[in-house]
């Protein structure tokens, strides 16, 4: 994965603040001229107010120059959306001949302004250009099996960058091709599944970055770099009961561990609590395997902690618990990696030989 970079896509069109001109000169009688657009029309207006400060055919000129800057802003909010599904070119004009002003990335999104034959006059929401590009591969919410185009489109690219030799930048185009599915597709059956796979791409990428941070290794979780939970919360609230959030109030337990034990019992005491409430919480999720078996290793590895501290009340209270949850995850889930290696530390702790530390016998 990439370093990680604030790769959110945008949700509309960046909202440029409101302003007022008021011109000096003859043209301080006119009425404030208000509307939306970038301050970039401002040194515009002033430039061609000092040609005409005592005409005033001059501030006619003023008021139809601030207007037409703002045309564009104000027409893409009101547009048809559209999302990219192959990368492409923006033109200057209606011509593959034309200057290209920019290049499109899959997953952008666009704001069509109007249709000209086989071309598109769009304004790109993200980066703030408006240009033409031909009418290939833009797919709009009206578009027949829409959803599953740009489902599909995602994980091409999610395949791309999984392999060694993958196309550069490929994560992201994944990341923003599977929000944007969620978004134009809401009830799409697959819309769930697509804004996790977006919150998982986007997970990844930050907790690259987070644990290799010397705060990673920290005991204290309050003392570690937070991983993003935005978007895996964003997926809890709009798809309640499913599996897509069970898996992603997992991915929240990475925020709520330790970053090393330093042989502290405290940390996988701790830790058993919180996948043992998880399971609780969430008994269907496809995480509940795995959580339950991320507690009994925890209990586990109290067997030997205790014993170091001289604590064998406790050493044997934590064998007793994680005997019962590991036979737990054996018998519920035998048929799953998780289950067969359940059985496994069943084996090692009935025959003492421990599972944590560098102990060898």
């Amino acid at each position: 994965m990439h370093p990680r970079q604030n790769c959110h896509p945008e949700r509309s069109l960046e909202n440029a603040n409101a302003f007022s001109r008021r011109v000096e000169g003859p043209c301080a009688s006119m009425p404030v001229i208000q509307t939306q657009g970038p301050s970039t029309c401002a040194p515009l207006a002033a430039l061609v107010s000092r040609g005409a400060r005592d005409d005033n055919f001059g501030c006619f000129l003023v008021v139809a120059l601030l207007a037409l800057c703002c045309v564009p802003k104000l027409r893409a909010a009101q547009a048809e959306r559209a999302v990219m599904v192959r990368e492409g070119y923006i033109y200057i004009s209606p011509d593959e001949t034309s200057t290209r002003m920019a290049n499109l990335a899959r997953g952008r999104e666009v704001a069509i302004l109007e249709k000209s034959h086989e071309w598109l006059h769009i304004t790109q929401v993200d980066g703030n250009v408006t240009g033409w590009i031909l009418d290939k591969g833009v797919v709009r919410p009206s578009t027949p099996e829409g959803d599953q185009i740009v489902f599909g489109a995602a994980a091409d690219a999610e395949a791309e960058a999984s392999r060694r030799y993958g196309r550069k930048g490929a994560d992201k185009d994944a990341l923003r091709l599977y929000y944007r599915m969620a978004e134009y597709f809401p009830k799409s059956p697959r819309a769930g599944e697509a804004l996790y796979r977006a919150a998982d791409i986007r997970w990844q990428v930050d907790a690259l970055d987070v644990n290799t941070r010397p705060s990673s290794r920290e005991h204290n979780p309050l003392l570690r770099a937070q991983i993003d939970e935005d978007w895996m919360r964003e997926v809890i609230k709009k798809f309640p009961g499913t599996k897509w959030a069970d898996m992603a109030a997992y991915h929240l337990i990475e925020n709520k561990v330790c970053g090393d034990w330093g042989g502290e019992t405290k940390c996988p005491e701790k830790e058993s609590e919180i996948y043992e409430k998880y399971v609780r919480e969430h008994p269907q999720s496809p995480k509940a395997a795995e959580a339950l078996y991320e507690a009994a290793w925890r209990q586990a590895a109290l067997i030997q902690m205790y014993k170091d501290d001289g604590n064998a009340g406790r050493s044997s209270g934590a064998k007793n618990k994680a005997v019962a949850l590991a036979r737990q995850v054996a018998s519920q889930y035998a048929q799953t990696d998780w289950g067969a290696r359940a059985q496994e530390l069943v084996y090692l702790i009935e025959q003492d030989i421990p599972t944590y530390g560098n102990t060898i016998q």
